[in-house]
């Protein structure tokens, strides 16, 4: 066992069924979706207010603004309704309530947290500290989101956690988003797409375009490539893709931090936004970013993205370049080491890498600094998040996969000056699952996607086998020494 004492902290977050959103549910055969029109069509007014009313009764509460959503369903629909009289607004929101349907954002799981210091520490007492957590949610088909949880640490150590609200509402997507011409070509160059029609979209924009912009740009070479080639679609299915996978959103400054949903928007993660590992980052000028690698997946393919904030309300959400980009678990360093951005990654399933880049969004040429070593991660190795600076090295908490597929968490040390040095490592597991914390949907597994320092205290937040999450806390100095005498 590890020589370290852990303190598991009376926390828990468990998923709740009763936090809902509304998503468009439209049939995908036509015909269908023209019976359901035709049946809500043919009712008289008087019988279309009154089934409205009904539906009103039933599910307004559960909703911040219910009726926006079914109006914005009905107008998915809209163009399939043959041309008659406007209809009125009683009539758009029964068709918006039936092509309408409620997700429980965290039915299945609430899990793979990462902890953060709140940017408005205002109020909070002397010693204290006000975090804000990430989660990943989990609801039906496994479609994975990113929710938020906001809490106090006192300066004897005690966490306390913010009362969550049932409510939960979805950001604005920021319809007209600007976009670098560098970095597009950049990730255009890596798919495939050099010269001819990239090269006659790109040339009409400038350094900085718009979404709007690279549409026109897009409509302009289309008309002038008569016929169509079969390049040229897939050249400008490939620029929309890009272009909806680099994304801007907005919450409202009124909602609480649990009410802030950030559910999957572009084609890459239809099926999921999986495991943020945020980071406060600070810069060499001392501005600070609040920065989260995370795995979008599609269904079928894995892609790591990254999602760039400073005050938890705007967030833009951005494609990584480079031919290390793959694999799950990139976390990003809190500073520059050397003038340099630092990731740490794991490109094969089974080792842990680093890499360095001076382009916060193109990362290539990675290097193993670790192999699995003891029984306990002697199938494959990863972080459970950025690196934490301490006077003795940068801190890496570690996950490891043993037989049976378990999974424990350890820690290793790496040299401040030169991180691709291993300076220390547990031989056992700094947390391995205990009791309940073993049943769950992927049983005997904790993982982590982030901690953080509260004095001389590691503030570890935990999931327990894709079901639930706690908290654990951890003596600094004791990790520390026996990190030292461990050796690499």
């Amino acid at each position: 066992m590890s020589p370290v004492r852990l303190r598991r902290h009376n926390v828990t977050f468990h998923p709740e069924s009763a936090r809902v959103i509304i998503r468009p549910f439209i049939p995908g055969k036509p015909q269908i979706l023209a019976n359901i029109l035709t049946r809500a069509l043919a009712l008289s007014e008087a019988e279309a207010d009154a089934r409205l009313q009904a539906i009103l009764a039933e599910f307004e509460s559960r909703h911040f603004d219910i009726e926006s959503h079914l109006l914005a369903h009905y107008e998915k629909v809209r163009s399939h309704i043959a041309p008659q009289a406007p209809l009125s607004r009683v009539r758009q929101l029964l068709i918006g309530a039936l092509f309408s349907g409620e997700y429980a954002l965290e039915s299945a799981a609430l899990f793979n947290p990462s902890i953060v210091p709140h940017p408005d520490q205002s109020g909070v007492p002397e010693g204290g500290l006000r975090f804000i957590m990430s989660l990943r949610a989990t609801g039906e088909g496994h479609i994975s989101s990113i929710e938020f949880r906001t809490g106090v640490i006192t300066s004897d150590g005690t966490i306390s956690v913010e009362p969550v609200s049932r409510f939960v509402a979805l950001p604005e997507v920021v319809p007209n988003p600007t976009y670098k011409k560098t970095r597009f070509i950049t990730k255009l160059q890596e798919m495939g797409f050099v010269g001819g029609p990239a090269t006659a979209v790109m040339d009409l924009l400038k350094d900085a375009f718009t979404l709007q912009e690279l549409d026109e740009s897009m409509r302009h070479v289309r008309r002038d490539s008569k016929p169509v080639s079969r390049e040229l679609r897939r050249t400008l299915e490939c620029f929309r893709w890009l272009a909806d996978s680099n994304y801007e959103i907005n919450f409202s400054s009124k909602l609480a931090l649990s009410e802030r949903i950030i559910f999957p928007v572009s084609p890459n993660e239809t099926n999921g936004i999986e495991d943020a590992r945020f980071v406060r980052f600070i810069d060499d000028d001392g501005s600070a970013m609040y920065c989260a690698t995370y795995t979008a997946y599609n269904g079928r393919a894995i892609l790591p993205q990254f999602i760039e904030t400073q005050d938890f309300l705007h967030f833009r959400v951005l494609t990584l370049n480079g031919s290390a980009v793959q694999n799950k678990g990139m976390a990003l360093f809190p500073r520059r080491v050397n003038g340099r951005y630092a990731m740490l990654s794991r490109q094969d399933d089974e080792n842990f890498f680093i890499m360095f880049s001076d382009n916060l969004h193109h990362w290539s040429n990675p290097h193993i600094i670790l192999r699995p070593s003891a029984m306990w991660e002697s199938v494959k190795i990863g972080n459970c998040g950025s690196p934490i600076e301490t006077e003795a090295g940068w801190l890496v908490i570690t996950h490891g996969v043993g037989p049976m597929r378990k999974y424990c968490i350890g820690a290793v040390l790496l040299d401040l000056n030169d991180p691709t040095k291993v300076i220390g490592r547990l031989r056992d597991p700094l947390l391995s699952p205990e009791g309940n914390e073993r049943e769950g949907y992927v049983p005997n597994v904790v993982y982590s996607c982030g901690s953080m320092l509260h004095g001389r205290e590691l503030i570890l937040p935990y999931a327990m086998s894709d079901k639930a999450s706690s908290i654990a806390s951890i003596s600094v100095d004791e990790l520390l020494t026996a990190l030292l005498a461990s050796g690499s």
